[in-house]
């Protein structure tokens, strides 16, 4: 099989806490190992079992707006009173190899990417639960974050769920499985665009060298 070269994608997941995004991008890592993950910066503390570069490089305050005053940050937000942001460096690297970026983000940081300078490149997707109800139940099943916290996000979600429309692709998560296979299916037909593919000139141009050797 011919290997046509094609620039990588920057593929952003966002939902409100609990709507299942991280679920469905774990998933998406096991579907296609050539995937990676963008580890984002954060100033807030480490959840039990999360270890520093794996989920998340954890930074001071102090350190993190050093990253940001040098340019190191493709984006950047305060969430629930903490900071989140992707380093750039490495998304960069991987869009010129062909290899996709996965990113597990808010609207705030979706919005930015998508007004970067790689732009261009974004395919977003928003995640939604079926209902405000199962929601709750989600966050509170979770059973990692205290009454005021679950309370934060959930009045938060009323925000994050109205920027629904700012995204390519909406998916209402009512089964994960479900939710999985829409996701597979709009990722491969991104790849497939003509114009992804910088490599489809050559392509051609080898087919019809072999038209006229015939």
């Amino acid at each position: 099989m011919t290997e046509i070269q094609r620039r990588g994608l920057l593929i952003i997941l966002s939902s409100p806490s609990g709507a299942g995004k991280s679920t469905l991008a774990k998933r998406l890592m096991a579907w296609d190992p050539s995937l990676k993950f963008s580890v984002s910066a954060t100033t807030r503390k480490p959840r039990p079992g999360e270890t520093d570069g794996v989920e998340y490089f954890f930074r001071t305050k102090d350190d993190f707006e050093a990253m940001v005053t040098a340019g190191e940050m493709l984006e950047h937000a305060e969430v629930f009173g903490n900071y989140y942001g992707t380093p750039k460096g490495p998304v960069e690297v991987a869009m010129r190899e062909g290899r996709d970026t996965l990113f597990d983000i808010d609207w705030q940081g979706g919005q930015q990417i998508r007004r970067s300078s790689l732009g261009k490149d974004v395919v977003s997707i928003f995640i939604l639960p079926p209902s405000i109800a199962d929601l709750e139940q989600r966050l509170r099943g979770r059973a990692q974050d205290s009454e005021e916290v679950i309370a934060g996000r959930m009045a938060k979600s009323r925000d994050e769920i109205s920027h629904w429309a700012e995204y390519d692709y909406v998916i209402i998560n009512r089964d994960i499985d479900a939710a999985e296979a829409e996701l597979k299916t709009i990722l491969e037909a991104e790849r497939a665009r003509a114009d992804r593919q910088p490599g489809l000139n050559d392509f051609v141009r080898g087919l019809n060298k072999e038209f006229e050797a015939r």
